[in-house]
């Protein structure tokens, strides 16, 4: 058959995403990566410059996604399906244009590991992420910001004569456009992806890319890559060996065999780990994941998509708990090879002002000597893997295709299947921008869009026709010298306090903040963000006034309304919090007292219900809490509240439904 692109329909069990949390993300993100700098002294000059290179604070302009549940009903999710007479490919267009099924049609053998289910939890850097497939992470360490979030996409043509599927989006972190092109020559085995990563303006901007691609594990599963050293992350310790937040070193460390297990096989490390292959230049880029008959799927791509990972979730109990977690009890377990720009994900790589990254990748099935790919000798394994990939896909052929699509990139879509956000649009108007390819329509502006067209062509923001929680605010130099230039209202200081807090330049947007107070029709926004900024510099006391004084006037002014009850609960969480950490243990009462049931009911304010409890001194009552079960479904990936606050009820051991350890003790 020709290589065709539809449309279809998924049905799935899905819990909803929710609204986004109306608050903006102004916190330092609790996973920044940083590395002692003694230990960059030992590392590759490279990977040290570009470990150090402009690491991300915030998430801003983006807003957190958490108002996502437990509850799972058959839901409808539009996909995208390339498929030719060899392979059948599945795309959702509106959840980042993940791959979420590459099947093989003539061994019947699906290559990924495909979620039964829908399910968000918290490990994008904004918050609602979900397992399985093929995703495309750019931005900065973590998962992209568009994990489920909708990208454009469009029939483009083939370089063969045949049908391209394009997705494209504007990644927000770091104001760069980006495209993947999906294509599926006819009869082919493999799926080539062509990856373009654009720099518009006129600085040098960090690119951070890993294609992060869950294969499903078990005991015979092997990772096969072509190196014999890896590097891997571990916490530092310090005084009675508490780990230092979440400061890193790395260590090399030998492939396969290291502290007593062959690490190449998944379910051989108890705790979750990283491992980043030092594949030797020059080597031709791979990575392969097989069963025990020697079967699976392997990735390779041109050389500039010169790192590879594995990432194992472990046999423990807490890296089990989390896969029950993000699909369901009984289901296949996963693992996942990544490939990506640099050597590790510690790493952001410069682009210069103008140009471009651009790379292909092929997925297909692999089958090698199971005799070889398991036996004690690596470096047999390793080359028969390598000489079966250069047998079905040759080196040459991957460099000869990347050739032939390069001309496609920039040609025009012929019929568009779904719409991303309008926040490229917004970029193209404001710069002038002409991106070939990837076109940005002002079809695509939105509501979130209006105001700051409004700004870019009248020079002020608009005043609000009705009382609602602040729209997202934009945070790029062109935009933040805006702010400063327009007309000084309440909104206008409150946006510009957030530019200005983004850019780095705390003490000017507490005066921003500060300013736009006294004549603000609503306060509780600005005092939010005074009081994060208080509770950051260490004024405890002060921070949980502010939180009870914004919580005081958001619950004078709240509406009905889904936006409403997301900033409810975004603020009284943020509020009881601080105020807990001040000793203001009636006041933090106060605020739960005012909280929606329905908001009560949720898991993280149950969790929080029972750490008011403790500090009242009712032990009975917040065991209670416990007993009774409640799930968090926002809890973050390494979070260890769960385990600490049991501690403090009891010395019994932490029940296997709250265990989500992710390291051993480090005590």
């Amino acid at each position: 058959m020709a290589t065709t692109v539809r449309r279809a329909v998924l049905t799935l069990p899905a819990a909803p995403l929710g609204p986004p949390n109306p608050l903006p993300a102004l916190r330092p993100l609790d996973e920044v990566h940083t590395l002692d700098e003694r230990v960059r002294t030992d590392l590759p000059r490279d990977m040290a410059r570009q470990i150090g290179y402009q690491p991300l604070e915030t998430v801003l302009p983006v807003r957190i996604l958490d108002g996502y549940g437990r509850e799972r009903t058959p839901t409808d999710l539009d996909t995208l399906v390339l498929e030719n007479s060899r392979l059948r490919v599945t795309v959702l267009p509106g959840l980042g244009g993940r791959i979420r099924s590459l099947f093989h049609k003539p061994t019947g053998r699906e290559l990924l590991y495909v979620n039964p289910v829908l399910q968000p939890a918290d490990f994008a850097l904004n918050g609602a992420w979900f397992s399985g497939g093929i995703e495309w992470n750019i931005g900065a360490t973590g998962h992209t910001t568009l994990s489920c979030a909708p990208v454009h996409a469009a029939v483009v043509p083939a370089p063969d004569g045949g049908e391209m599927l394009r997705l494209w989006e504007w990644e927000r972190l770091r104001d760069l456009p980006f495209q993947v092109d999906l294509w599926l020559p006819e009869d082919s085995d493999f799926l080539y992806v062509g990856v373009r990563v654009r720099n518009p303006h006129e600085r040098t901007a960090p690119v951070y890319w890993w294609s992060n691609i869950a294969v499903e594990e078990d005991e015979r599963t092997r990772v096969v890559a072509p190196a014999d050293r890896a590097w891997l992350p571990h916490c530092l310790k310090g005084v009675g060996g508490t780990p230092i937040g979440y400061e890193r070193t790395l260590r090399q460390v030998p492939v396969p065999e290291w502290d007593g297990a062959d690490r190449t096989y998944p379910l051989r490390g108890e705790h979750p780990a990283d491992y980043f292959y030092e594949v030797p230049d020059g080597a031709r880029r791979w990575i392969a994941s097989l069963d025990a008959a020697g079967q699976g799927l392997v990735q390779t791509s041109t050389d500039l998509l010169r790192g590879r990972k594995l990432f194992l979730w472990g046999s423990g109990r807490g890296g089990r708990r989390w896969q029950e977690w993000l699909t369901e009890p009984g289901t296949t377990g996963y693992a996942e090879i990544q490939a990506g720009l640099a050597r590790t994900q510690l790493e952001h790589v410069p682009l210069e002002a103008g140009a471009e990254f651009a790379w292909l990748e092929a997925y297909g099935p692999l089958a090698a000597a199971p005799d070889l790919v398991h036996g004690e000798d690596w470096s047999a394994a390793r080359g028969e893997v390598a000489e079966r990939l250069e047998a079905v896909l040759p080196r040459e052929r991957v460099e000869e295709a990347y050739a032939a699509w390069r001309p496609y990139a920039d040609t025009e879509p012929t019929e568009s299947l779904a719409t991303g956000s309008g926040w490229g649009a917004l970029e193209v108007l404001r710069g002038s921008l002409k991106l070939p390819g990837t076109p940005f329509a002002e079809s695509t502006l939105g509501e979130e869009q209006a105001p700051w067209l409004e700004l870019l062509h009248a020079g002020a923001l608009p005043e609000p026709r009705r009382v609602v929680p602040p729209g997202p605010t934009l945070v790029a130099p062109h935009w933040r010298d805006m702010l400063e230039t327009a007309p000084a209202s309440p909104l206008t200081e409150y946006h510009l306090g957030v530019a200005q807090w983004h850019a780095g330049d705390r003490a000017q947007a507490v005066r921003s903040w500060e300013r736009g107070l006294p004549l603000a029709p609503s306060r509780w926004p600005l005092l939010r963000c005074l009081a994060v900024a208080d509770r950051l510099a260490g004024n405890a006391d002060r921070a949980a006034s502010l939180y009870a004084e914004a919580f005081d006037d958001l619950c004078e002014e709240r509406r009905d309304g889904e936006q409403w009850v997301a900033a409810t609960a975004a603020l009284g969480r943020e509020a009881m919090r601080a105020l807990l950490g001040a000793g203001r243990v009636g006041d933090a009462r106060a605020v739960w007292d005012r909280l929606r049931p329905p908001t009560r009911a949720r898991g993280a304010f149950r969790l929080l219900e029972a750490q008011i409890l403790l500090a009242e001194g009712d032990l009975a009552g917040a065991r209670a809490v416990f007993d009774a079960g409640f799930e968090v479904a926002d809890l973050r990936e390494g979070a260890e509240i769960l385990g600490e606050v049991w501690a403090r009820i009891t010395d019994e051991p932490l029940p296997g439904r709250y265990d989500y350890r992710m390291r051993p003790s480090l005590r």
